[in-house]
């Protein structure tokens, strides 16, 4: 624990030195970090299919090919995000000018889960560099071959004083919770987060919380019933559902629920076959107790396709499950919090299936519980708008599922229990950075009216 001390004593001297403030050196950190990047690629991608049996194609495209992405943008928009800002002066304030001045927050830390252990770990190192930060990088345990590759690669691109890697359980996380930062950037469970924040609260160090959640999937009778199973069927059993932002129980308007569960069964086999467990492209459980634990919500309702499981493999094929729900039963919350997978977030590839008739029947049961991280609907554009005015999530899709996230140009965060601040393409510049206000004036001109014992008050008043 001596060591993780010296590492963050290292970086706030460093930081403290001015190094990291010049633009053209954030830039060749970028473009250092890009080169080290693809060189690593193929062994990071080796590890992806070590530890979560993630295909090539699927780790280049949910993970490695955003990280490039991210860094690329940074590279070309970092002069223009930094630039000092000018800003409208009241006439009140005359002949001063005003400013705004992005400036690095300094030394921080991000924690990353094992689900995207690649994106979600140097993503945020992405802004963190951007913006001037150093960090420290905490790895998740639960994928250790993904882990040592990472630290490899950081150790091998940047000087520990600048970006270091720190690997180990609970323990490490506490004693790394016990130092001062100027950020905290975690990405993780709602309960972990609140563990994060009460330590952050001890030195009141800004956090970013991206949690996650029970994000609803509404199909409405409006719905093209063909494209809104394959795309539902999609982010679901991406990475075997393993994705804070996956649909993670599906609301069917009770006329379509029988077709609805007959599209999804052939776009599920469309997708990975009629063996699930042949696809090289279908992600297993991270670990036993997450196998155990998404198995044992089979049991909370008919299973109406999938269900075969392997506990060696940690395997669990896509499942539809019939709760025998609808949101108009008048004890609907009586029935839904007696079944563990209404209430926990699943993030394995179970889809609970609830009906509905009326749409005002989904809004609250929708707002009856925690503000998700996301929100899908698959229906009329206009109707989705208005389910959106009256709910509330940290980002939404319309007739698509994952999508949101993929947009560098838009925020991606959470609200409430599924978290705070938001990041990717000039947010995470912004994140990583203080708004700095700057007000100069001129000595040419010195107005005596603000000044003791305040002659003219009367005209004052009328400017102010």
């Amino acid at each position: 624990m001596k060591n993780i001390t010296k590492i963050v004593e290292a970086q706030r001297a460093y930081f403290r030195s001015g190094a990291t403030l010049d633009i053209r050196f954030r830039k060749q950190m970028l473009r250092r970090f890009l080169a080290a990047f693809e060189q690593w690629e193929g062994r990071l991608a080796d590890a992806l299919w070590t530890d979560l049996h993630k295909s090539y194609e699927e780790a280049y495209l949910t993970e490695l090919s955003i990280v490039k992405g991210e860094v690329a943008n940074h590279i070309r928009h970092i002069a223009k995000w930094s630039r000092r800002k000018r800003k409208p002066t009241p006439i009140k304030m005359f002949p001063a000018r005003s400013y705004v001045v992005s400036e690095p927050l300094g030394n921080t830390l991000i924690m990353a889960p094992w689900n995207y252990p690649v994106q979600l770990l140097l993503n945020p190192l992405v802004g963190a560099i951007s913006a001037g930060c150093t960090a420290v990088l905490k790895p998740s345990p639960y994928v250790p071959t993904v882990s040592a590759v990472i630290e490899k690669m950081i150790a091998d691109t940047f000087a520990p004083e600048y970006v270091a890697v720190v690997q180990g359980n609970r323990e490490v996380n506490t004693a790394l919770l016990e130092e001062r930062y100027d950020l905290i950037f975690f990405t993780g469970s709602p309960q972990l987060g609140r563990t994060v924040m009460r330590a952050a609260s001890e030195n009141l160090t800004p956090v970013v919380l991206e949690l996650g959640g029970k994000s609803p999937c509404i199909v409405d009778k409006s719905a093209d019933i063909k494209v809104a199973a394959r795309r539902i069927a999609w982010g679901k059993t991406l990475n075997s559902g393993q994705t804070c932002i996956a649909p993670d129980y599906l609301l069917i308007h009770s006329s379509l629920s029988e077709k609805f569960a007959t599209a999804m069964r052939e776009e599920l086999r469309r997708l990975h076959g009629e063996d699930t467990r042949k696809s090289k492209h279908f992600v297993r459980m991270v670990n036993d107790r997450a196998f155990e634990r998404v198995k044992g919500y089979l049991a909370d309702g008919d299973i109406l396709y999938g269900g075969r499981t392997d506990a060696k493999e940690r395997f669990i094929e896509p499942t539809l499950l019939d709760i025998h729900i609808s949101l108009s039963d008048s004890d609907v919350d009586v029935k839904a919090n007696g079944k563990a997978v209404l209430t926990e977030e699943i993030f394995g590839p179970v889809f609970p299936i609830l009906t509905f008739k009326n749409i005002e029947d989904v809004t609250g049961y929708v707002t009856r519980r925690e503000k998700p991280l996301a929100f899908y609907y698959f229906g009329r554009e206009a109707d989705g708008w208005n389910l959106i005015h009256y709910t509330s999530s940290g980002g939404a899709c319309i007739n698509d599922t994952i999508m949101h996230i993929a947009n560098e140009h838009i925020p991606f965060g959470g609200v409430g229990n599924s978290g705070m601040g938001g990041y990717h393409g000039e947010e995470s510049f912004r994140v990583f950075s203080h708004q700095r206000s700057v007000v100069t004036t001129p000595t040419w001109l010195d107005l005596p009216f603000r000044y003791m014992p305040y002659r003219m008050f009367g005209l004052v008043k009328k400017i102010v």
